[in-house]
């Protein structure tokens, strides 16, 4: 199997997160073959997950996992670990969707007979949700890949497929309701990068905000000067 298929079959599961998450969004938009291997992929599990149950762990439920796997009762990262044992399983041979399928055989033993998800620590409603963004870019078939993570203030920006010209560089800009644009960074071509977004545009951000891109010189719009021509734009939408 080839680490593509295995990126498919991660991606089909929904064990990706993050920037890996973002990447995989846009090969499977770009790349026929990569977009291929998915929808195999989640035609040959979509009838697994029929029959499964959704449940929701408790939290001593992980503090028990962490005491299994952990001896010197440290910290555990859990988002590296999660990483590491999805790359253990894969190499030694244990596919991505036969370690699901025990993961959620093994969690009504954990959970306990019918125990109701009391609890579990839900995001308040006033929390900002997660956003994401198209952003197609006119005259080409090039688009950007924009995702808000409210928790950590980030805004992920996939421009897998944009190539550098070695004269221009595109800015990101927040349009807010009234007021000047703010920048969120320059586009990084070919790659999926997180840009730090300021406290001021985050508790500002929701549903249909505006993101404009415009061409700037090498290095982003210099100081003192209007801001280059608009060659792209889009609405936040909640996800």
């Amino acid at each position: 199997m080839t680490g593509d298929q295995i990126l498919a079959a991660e991606y089909a599961l929904g064990l990706l997160e993050g920037e890996e998450l973002l990447a995989a969004r846009a090969r499977e938009a770009s790349d026929a073959a990569f977009a291929a291997d998915v929808a195999q992929w989640q035609n040959r599990l979509a009838p697994l997950a029929d029959a499964i149950q959704p449940r929701v762990p408790r939290a001593e439920v992980w503090r028990r996992i962490e005491a299994k796997l952990f001896s010197d009762d440290g910290t555990a990262d859990v988002l590296a670990l999660r990483r590491s044992l999805r790359r253990w399983q894969w190499a030694g041979g244990l596919s991505a969707a036969a370690a699901a399928i025990l993961a959620f055989l093994a969690l009504p033993q954990m959970l306990g007979p019918s125990e109701p998800a009391q609890g579990v620590a839900e995001r308040p409603a006033a929390d900002q949700p997660i956003l994401a963004a198209n952003m197609p870019i006119e005259g080409t078939p090039l688009r950007l890949d924009f995702t808000y993570l409210p928790e950590e203030d980030s805004l992920l920006v996939g421009a897998v497929g944009l190539t550098a010209d070695g004269v221009h560089d595109h800015e990101i800009w927040f349009v807010p309701s009234e007021g000047e644009l703010v920048s969120l960074g320059i586009v990084t071509p070919g790659k999926v990068v997180a840009h730090s977004v300021p406290k001021v545009v985050a508790r500002a951000l929701h549903d249909g905000s505006q993101l404009v891109l415009t061409r700037e010189p090498l290095g982003g719009k210099p100081a003192g000067v209007d801001a280059g021509p608009v060659v792209a734009e889009a609405r936040l939408a909640t996800i």
